[in-house]
């Protein structure tokens, strides 16, 4: 069984990483990661699961999450299952962008849930896997294409 401390532990690592990327703290980000992360965006944009390096992923969300006027990613109801070094985290969340658009109203709201896979290291717990599972949205998805643009520096 695990300890209170330790879900505690895992529960704030992955609400850091949603207030870093908010923030635009990147390099407090970074610190929530750990050095490899395997990523399943899939349900948001097809393709298959892949593994990043954690400055890969940092620089990739700096620049597309960047690219928008603000984002709130809000996580609740958490549910943590510790065992040992290794920790699974599921969490609701609602992700919000923002930026001004001349196609559209200028947000773009996702909603559904992420399972994060942990790790204890030497630094605390850092996030390995990430699974996001849209369940809707709403708004102007057309900001995410324009994001990517700015981005790639096409804008």
């Amino acid at each position: 069984m695990s300890s209170v401390a330790d879900r505690l532990d895992v529960i704030d690592t992955c609400t850091r990483m949603a207030w870093y990327t908010d923030s635009r703290d990147w390099e407090k980000l970074g610190e929530t990661f750990a050095d490899e992360i395997r990523l399943d965006y899939t349900s948001l944009n097809g393709g298959e699961p892949f593994t990043i390096a954690r400055k890969d992923l940092v620089a990739a969300w700096s620049g597309l999450l960047g690219a928008f006027t603000a984002t709130q990613h809000i996580l609740s109801n958490f549910l943590a299952e510790v065992s040992g070094d290794t920790a699974v985290v599921t969490a609701m969340f609602q992700a919000t962008h923002r930026m001004p658009s001349d196609h559209g109203g200028p947000l773009w709201t996702l909603a559904g849930k992420y399972r994060f896979g942990l790790t204890r290291t030497q630094s605390g717990w850092q996030i390995d896997d990430v699974v996001m599972t849209v369940l809707w949205a709403d708004g102007n998805q057309q900001l995410f294409t324009d994001a990517a643009k700015i981005a790639s520096g096409e804008s």
